[in-house]
């Protein structure tokens, strides 16, 4: 996933006729492999709902030695992948009409709060879904926004003089879904290719997800030459709502290797770590091979 940082035009007060105070502000968001951000923690990283279960909560823990204001909100947004197979989350928070939304029936408690320093709060989520609600998973992301509480503005010295204090506000989105009665994932490999692109093998492998829930899993890929020897191999995380093309690049190092190569592909919900196994939905398993070009 993709980090976006954009900065704010410094907002200058003018006390008197030349004294300047300025403060600047930087928002982050930040598509991070881990969970820890501006020194608040979030656990989990996926929060499930069910028609079963319809509450869950969220932990947040301020991990620095200033309080943090935090915000969670909803915003919609699914893994999409351009024609190289680079995937990004594009974040919607209005005028959302994809069917698979639960935006306007998923509330959290609180929305707004002051976390002091090396505390911890419990938001807790709730869903109201619609009567006669398809069997299906429907999804939406939570977004936390954490800065600091009441920055103070640090005051000029002297004539003419400007100072500045950087106020980081930090964004980060995790994923919300709500599963309804029968809920299955199937993927269809729909084509897979291997080519040879300075000094690494480059793989895109194109999958379609026909089940009625997001598909979760780990893609290995293992290069191999002409004798079965493995010349290197990765393995990336998986999550395919719909359609996806994934783009793997895996580095070749120095040997004694026969071409030509091949790389071996499986694709399994086994292995993954970061969600619960009682929360794991496991699809279908499939292994397939590839020339490398």
């Amino acid at each position: 996933m993709k980090q976006a940082l954009t900065s704010v035009s410094p907002n200058f007060n003018c006390a008197g006729a030349c004294k300047r105070v300025g403060v600047f502000f930087i928002l982050a968001l930040a598509g991070m492999t881990n969970n820890s951000f501006a020194g608040v923690l979030v656990a989990p990283t996926v929060v499930f709902l069910s028609s079963d279960s319809r509450t869950g909560r969220m932990t947040l823990q301020n991990l620095d030695d200033k309080p943090q204001e935090v915000t969670v909100f909803f915003s919609f947004g699914i893994p999409a992948a351009d024609s190289l197979g680079d995937v990004t989350v594009r974040l919607q928070d209005s005028a959302v009409t994809d069917t698979q939304s639960c935006l306007e029936w998923i509330k959290a408690f609180p929305r707004r709060l002051i976390l002091p320093p090396n505390a911890s709060q419990v938001v807790r989520f709730v869903a109201n879904p619609p009567r006669e609600l398809p069997d299906g998973e429907y999804w939406a992301r939570v977004v936390i926004k954490a800065q600091e509480a009441n920055p103070n503005i640090p005051k000029s010295t002297g004539e003419d003089q400007i100072t500045t204090r950087l106020n980081m506000v930090m964004q980060t989105a995790i994923m919300l879904k709500y599963r309804n009665g029968n809920v299955f994932c199937e993927l269809k490999l729909e084509g897979a290719s291997a080519r040879f692109a300075d000094g690494q093998v480059e793989v895109l492998v194109d999958t379609k997800n026909i089940g009625n829930a997001s598909y979760l899993g780990i893609l290995n890929c293992q290069v191999v030459d002409a004798d079965g020897r493995e010349v290197a191999r990765r393995d990336v995380q998986l999550a395919v709502y719909r359609e996806l093309r994934r783009r793997v690049q895996i580095p070749l190092p120095a040997g004694d290797f026969t071409r030509p190569y091949k790389v071996n592909l499986e694709i399994s919900g086994k292995g993954r770590t970061d969600i619960a196994a009682a929360d794991m939905l496991y699809g279908n398993d499939l292994t397939f091979s590839a020339a490398v070009e």
